[in-house]
């Protein structure tokens, strides 16, 4: 998820998009805050005390992107799909495979819920960190190479990967057991997987991580999971997505993200592992 070469954009409407999202996440809460109360006309003053004062972590996520001349991640009609599960979902559980210049924006648009990143570099992580105190991330290791994707692939097709289960105990070789528990303990809502880093044959690629992100979801208790996999222009994200997220699940794409809804496959109904 760190900056690679990317498309310009004016940060400009991003701003704006946040801004007002923020605006209606603080009436949103407080009207819900305001519906408990008896007396209509303590509702109504009530319901103006909440709103005095933009919580730390908003206020923090505003000054930062207002002063920052940094080209997100994502470009802003990319960006518009996450979006929209967000204003539906949040506040969530939110996974995200990656730390990059937008991390800030997708745990304030999550505000409320649970945002929690996994990254490749240590040293980047501690960088974000010391800007961002705010950001809760995890140094995670990936023991594979883009070179081995075609290998991981025909290895994926084997029966054992077809079986859901905790990715701890799965016998699938493309199953990530090293995670922090909180990340399998979890029942995650939503899944961004713009990591690790794959734009070189050497580097770890996502055949893993996308893999385990659906075996995440497919092995929730309960609800639907939302997958978003960016650089879906390479060859590993977009073959593993619509392999093991299941063409069948595919919601949406537009420019190099591709949005997919996986069910739950517990709770007593006989699923394939693909529709």
């Amino acid at each position: 998820m760190r900056s690679k070469a990317q498309n310009s954009i004016n940060l400009k409407p991003l701003i704006i998009l946040f801004s007002c999202f923020l605006f209606l996440l603080v009436l949103k809460l407080g009207s819900n805050y305001s519906s408990n109360i008896q007396n209509l006309q303590s509702k109504y003053i009530n319901f103006t005390a909440p709103c005095h004062k933009i919580p730390p972590s908003l206020a923090e996520a505003l000054v930062h992107y207002a002063s920052t001349n940094i080209t997100p991640q994502q470009t802003y009609q990319e960006l518009q799909i996450t979006l929209r599960v967000l204003e539906q979902k949040s506040p969530t559980n939110f996974l995200i495979f990656g730390l990059g210049y937008d991390s800030l924006m997708w745990s304030m648009l999550n505000y409320g819920g649970k945002t929690i990143f996994l990254e490749e570099s240590d040293a980047w992580m501690q960088d974000v960190k010391k800007q961002i105190p705010s950001i809760e991330a995890f140094h995670v290791t990936y023991n594979t190479k883009v070179t081995e994707a075609v290998q991981l692939l025909h290895l994926g097709k084997e029966e054992n990967c077809k079986v859901v289960t905790d990715p701890r105990s799965s016998k699938c070789h493309l199953a990530i057991k090293t995670f922090p528990d909180e990340v399998y303990n979890t029942e995650w809502d939503v899944i961004m997987i713009d990591a690790p880093t794959g734009y070189k044959a050497e580097l770890p690629g996502r055949m893993t991580a996308i893999y385990t992100a659906g075996l995440l979801a497919r092995n929730k208790r309960f609800g639907d999971t939302d997958i978003f996999v960016h650089d879906i222009d390479r060859w590993v994200e977009n073959k593993f997505s619509m392999d093991f997220l299941c063409e069948g699940y595919w919601k949406e794409e537009v420019g190099r993200i591709r949005h997919f809804t996986i069910p739950s496959h517990r709770g007593g109904v006989e699923r394939p592992f693909c529709p």
